[in-house]
């Protein structure tokens, strides 16, 4: 059995009972569209399993880090196995991290949504980046000349 199959979203339009032939060798279906983002298909069974086993998991991993300081302590040392650009990241800022990224984890198995894992992952990959350039490193911690912008107006969440 392959992990992901790939099928264009019209091919399961016009051809619906072939193309969800392909969840019989394959866990899921990557629908391409041409405008839009593009979909994953998954038996509801298989999407619980993935659920289930990503929220015992990370159940798992806190009450071990609960019960054992030394756990996010090992967690901290392979950090960089997991994410190579943990490296630029201060030392001290490595703890924030996995605790941030585990928590993360837990809060999302919980929710079910595990949205919010990337965005962690995102953000410290975005910080690692500025690290990693000493000319941005440099713009963005010098100091600031005191001038006042004034109020900075809320952003616009779309609808």
């Amino acid at each position: 059995m392959t992990l992901i199959a790939q099928a264009n979203l019209s091919d399961l339009l016009n051809r619906p009972k072939k193309t969800l032939e392909l969840l019989e060798t394959n866990r899921q279906i990557r629908l391409r569209r041409r405008d839009a983002e593009d979909l994953v298909l998954t038996t509801a069974e298989r999407a619980e399993q993935d659920n289930a086993a990503l929220s015992s998991m990370s159940r798992l991993v806190n009450e071990m880090m609960r019960r054992n300081p030394m756990v996010l302590t090992m967690a901290i040392q392979v950090l960089p196995a997991v994410f190579p650009w943990v490296r630029h990241l201060p030392e001290k800022a490595h703890p924030e991290f996995a605790a941030e990224w585990l928590d993360a984890l837990s809060s999302g198995a919980a929710l079910g949504n595990n949205a919010g894992v990337e965005t962690v992952v995102s953000a410290w990959r975005a910080t690692a980046e500025i690290y990693a350039d000493p000319e941005l490193f440099a713009r963005l911690t010098k100091a600031h000349d005191g001038t006042d912008y004034g109020p900075v107006p809320c952003p616009e969440v779309p609808e």
